[in-house]
């Protein structure tokens, strides 16, 4: 259960924030925040948290995990009122609603570039040396919990939740329950409707375990009890989410994993398309032109055998599809172990963090944890710019403009690698990753080669010259635009777009 309003009461008068200076403010998660305080003799760091059922502020020793990337909540309070002193904090009544006034010297207004643009040519702007006051409003309703920083008139400058059909952004001007005062007859009753808990259990297990140490104060009895029990809870149901999170990318990971194993089945009954081909040849004379199919004797089984052909082409013709399917699957077997390879790693990779992740026992480390597994790739800080292809276990990667072209050769090709570019356009450039004692195949090169095309500016024309030769036989143009290079031992490739290519090839970004 949320702290009642006498709770409340005392916790503030326990904390004993006027006069404090607020030093820091930290939002690790998305129903929670930290103040940290200090006025002689006396840090403090406040926590705040929201979450449904366990609203509460008290004070904590805890170390508080501060968020891998900024959230809009906190950096605003952080620019708005880090460095100011409090000048009282009190809750409104018994409503369960906590205003803090707080004063910061040396206001500094920051506004869009665009408005501040505006604000120039209106009137040139000066210093504002007058002080700042806001108030800072924490509602601890347990399914209604908000946070509010406004201005001395009540103005909302931002909240923790914005909640635009309540009112409750910014802009609007903070709705409060009307303030009444209360006879002592409602405070008693009020009293004993919500009597402070003694915590009678958790102080005394506490007393056992630490003999030495002074009586629990009662914010350190709140933020031990929650920490223990309602964090238990979150634990609980952040564990039910990373197990729904595994299996369902473990699931997926088989199953292309089979994809690629059944692949490799069919790939390895490759030879039967060069036999097929060496029959088509044996018996080309038997071709009518409008059959579908050539019927024969299998010379090495003996039996009657038959063959799918078009009877629009000529023997070699049949016989040379058959045997360039041969080709591909023998060659292909090769790279499917590659793919099958990197496959396993996978799972094996997503074992490892799923073990990682039901280790910890920290709620907050691990919806951080949690919160990384489902960002979307998009947002996924990667290694080096540009965009990365994976295609029969070859790596391409393809720079985009000058900045991305001039990285790339600088921080991740190697010499070994091949470098593909349109003739006479602008364009980005194409990397194919080197694999040691392995030769580019064709369809590799062609793929590339239909990359460089298309994020060029011969995209429209459909076609283009390009050149290619390794990243060591590029030497860097002297007072030139960035990442122009000169190629030397280049060879010549001439590339028509095949859209359905380019579909099938940016499907595959990694």
């Amino acid at each position: 259960m949320s702290l009642n309003c006498n709770e409340i009461d005392l916790i503030l008068s326990e904390l004993d924030l006027n006069g404090a200076f607020v030093q820091e403010v930290v939002q690790p998660n998305f129903n929670s925040l930290a103040i940290y305080t200090y006025k002689p003799g006396q840090p403090k760091t406040i926590f705040i948290s929201l979450e449904a059922g366990a609203c509460r502020i008290c004070e904590t020793r805890r170390k508080i995990t501060k968020n891998e990337k900024p959230l809009r909540f906190n950096e605003m309070l952080k620019s708005k009122i880090k460095g100011a002193r409090i000048l009282n904090c009190q809750q409104l009544g018994k409503e369960r609603i906590i205003k803090i006034d707080l004063e910061k010297a040396g206001a500094i207004y920051v506004m869009p570039q665009a408005q501040e643009h505006a604000a120039k040519k209106a009137k040139s702007l000066q210093n504002d040396d007058e002080d700042e006051f806001f108030s800072l409003y924490i509602r601890l309703w347990s399914n209604a919990g908000n946070i509010f920083l406004c201005d001395k008139e009540g103005l909302i400058l931002d909240s923790f939740y914005r909640r635009p059909a309540k009112g409750e952004k910014t802009g609007e001007i903070l709705a409060l329950p009307e303030e009444k005062a209360l006879s002592e007859g409602e405070l008693s009753a009020l009293n004993e409707k919500f009597p402070l808990r003694d915590f009678e259990e958790l102080a005394a297990d506490y007393a056992e375990k630490h003999p030495d140490y002074p009586n629990l104060t009662f914010n350190q009895k709140v933020d031990l009890f929650y920490s223990e029990n309602a964090a238990q809870t979150s634990l609980e149901s952040l564990l039910e989410q990373a197990e729904k999170w595994y299996q369902s990318h473990k699931s997926r990971q088989i199953a292309a994993l089979d994809r690629l194993k059944e692949k490799r089945e069919s790939f390895k009954n490759a030879a039967q398309y060069k036999h097929q081909g060496d029959l088509i040849l044996a018996y080309g004379y038997a071709l009518d032109g409008n059959s579908n199919f050539l019927e024969c004797e299998d010379f090495e089984s003996g039996r009657k055998v038959s063959i799918k052909i078009d009877p629009k082409k000529s023997a070699q013709e049949n016989a040379a599809a058959y045997y360039e399917t041969y080709k591909k699957q023998t060659s292909g077997l090769e790279n499917l172990d590659y793919d099958i390879e990197a496959a396993e790693k996978a799972v094996a990779e997503l074992e490892a963090q799923y073990a990682k992740i039901t280790a910890e026992k920290n709620p907050i480390k691990l919806e951080q944890i949690l919160r990384k597994t489902q960002k979307p790739k998009q947002q996924e800080k990667k290694a080096h710019p540009g965009l990365d292809f994976l295609i029969d276990g070859w790596q391409i990667i393809v720079g985009r403009d000058a900045s991305e072209n001039d990285d790339l050769l600088r921080h991740t090709v190697k010499g070994s690698d091949m470098w593909l570019h349109v003739r006479d356009y602008h364009g980005g450039y194409v990397f194919i990753k080197n694999r040691p004692g392995k030769t580019v195949p064709l369809e590799i090169l062609l793929a590339a080669g239909n990359l460089a095309v298309y994020f060029s500016k011969a995209r429209k024309n459909g076609k283009a010259d390009l050149y290619y030769t390794q990243v060591k036989h590029l030497r860097r143009a002297k007072n030139a635009p960035k990442g122009t290079v000169l190629p030397t031992n280049e060879k010549n490739l001439f590339i028509k777009l095949d859209e359905a290519k380019i579909r099938e090839i940016l499907a595959r970004i990694e």
